[in-house]
């Protein structure tokens, strides 16, 4: 019996942790040797035994279903043959008594196959006499509808699937008995990880626009009031705990993870993420996002194309990153938008175009190019280089804050009316002076 030293132990998480690193809860291992459908020895685990014995099934209820079919069809050829002697009784039997060859002169004379022509001369003449034309009818109706429904099997797969699944359903319940095992429905069980093991501290990550990277403990610190190196400056920050997931999104729209925890402490100027991660030649870090997976993100790139996603479809713990944001040519990726409750969005140009709209609007895709949020004509993308400087969320609640220069302006919820409209339209212009926008804020 296993006894926790303090009660604050979660006891049925510390059980799944051992369940999940013992041999009998990690591995459970089941391997035949068979022979495989190429002919050779292998050993295989259930799952790809079930898989071949599924093929091998498909197969034999195919190969089963073509001979039926081609049974089905010689038979139609034979009957379309008998019609064909009953509705013309009277000349078959002229040429069966005065001709040589009768069976040259029926398919001659009908246009009959070998086949057919000897089905009718395998009659004798009383049962040819008998023939009924409504059996014979009703018969190849039968046999059509019989050879229609099997070549749509053959020819869709779902069809086949359902087929199988039928038939092997049928077995079951003839030939199949109660299960000797039970199976209960259990959590599955999970080993602890190592944020699980770390203390749930606050922490702010703090991102230099040369993509130097480092940690403060608390949410205390200003992260514009740090020293930065030569040249360098301040470029993004978000506050969370030390076993929150975090993310760097670089301008190729590539996102990488790495843990809070490791990060270096912000009393020194903190370390280069070229150095941890692998990134494409050319590509800046823009921005990044630190919290619980389901963090909602607002991605978007200069192009004017965006959607909504979460932190656990963006992070990945491969050192080259994970694809997010498909960027079209010529542009870039932007910061991602941590939000969690909003309900427009903002998108601004360098030419001082705004535009809000419903966050609705935005689809929620895990990657992709995502949609055009604002029009940027793609004249005046690839010519004119205009682009989008920055996009936001806000809510009813809130009051945006337009940065252009040393200058900036706080438009409430009330007052964007004259910006509001559907995604994808082109926006309107702000008021001079502020048309040389650098971001967008909200408070």
């Amino acid at each position: 019996m296993l006894t926790p030293r303090s009660n604050r132990v979660d006891v049925d998480r510390l059980m799944s942790h051992l369940f999940a690193t013992t041999d009998l809860e990690r591995n459970y291992r089941i391997n035949f040797n068979v022979i495989g459908l190429d002919r050779r020895p292998k050993v295989l685990g259930l799952k790809a035994l079930l898989v071949e014995w599924l093929k091998f099934r498909t197969e034999t209820v195919r190969r089963r279903l073509e001979f039926a079919l081609e049974r089905i069809r010689r038979r139609l050829h034979v009957v379309e043959g008998l019609l064909i002697a009953y509705l013309n009784l009277d000349e078959v039997i002229r040429i069966i008594r005065e001709e040589d060859d009768p069976k040259a002169g029926l398919m001659a004379k009908f246009e009959l196959s070998d086949e057919q022509a000897s089905a009718i001369l395998d009659l004798r003449l009383r049962q040819l006499a008998k023939l009924e034309e409504a059996k014979l009818t009703g018969e190849h109706k039968e046999l059509t509808e019989e050879a229609e429904g099997i070549a749509q099997t053959l020819g869709s797969p779902a069809r086949m699937k359902t087929l199988i699944k039928k038939e092997i359903t049928a077995d079951a319940d003839k030939f199949g008995d109660d299960r000797r095992t039970e199976i209960a429905v259990v959590a599955e069980a999970q080993a602890f990880s190592e944020t699980d093991l770390l203390s749930t501290e606050p922490v702010t990550v703090v991102l230099s626009e040369k993509g130097w990277v480092r940690a403060a403990k608390g949410h205390e610190v200003d992260p514009e009031e740090l020293s930065y190196r030569s040249g360098d400056a301040f470029a993004a920050a978000a506050r969370g705990k030390t076993n929150d997931a975090c993310a760097f999104f670089d301008s190729t729209g590539r996102a990488y993870f790495v843990p809070p925890h490791t990060l270096p402490s912000a009393r020194g100027q903190g370390e280069p993420l070229s150095g941890r991660l692998k990134t494409p030649d050319g590509a800046q870090f823009v921005g990044l996002a630190l919290g619980a997976p389901a963090q909602r993100l607002l991605m978007a790139s200069d192009a004017g194309y965006g959607f909504v996603t979460t932190l656990g479809d963006a992070v990945s713990k491969n050192r080259a990153g994970k694809a997010v944001v498909n960027v079209p040519a010529g542009g870039t990726a932007l910061a991602p938008v941590m939000f969690l409750n909003a309900s427009h969005v903002a998108a601004v140009t360098n030419q001082g175009r705004l535009l809000v709209f419903p966050l609705e609007e935005v689809p929620v895709l895990a990657r992709g190019k995502g949609q055009k949020l604002i029009n940027i004509p793609p004249k005046a993308f690839r010519e004119a280089g205009e682009r989008v400087v920055a996009v936001t969320v806000l809510g009813p609640e809130n009051r945006l804050v337009v940065h252009a220069g040393a200058r900036h302006t706080k438009l409430r919820f009330r007052d964007i009316d004259n910006y509001l409209g559907q995604r994808a339209q082109r926006g309107r212009l702000l008021p001079r002076g502020f048309q040389r926008v650098d971001g967008l804020g909200k408070l």
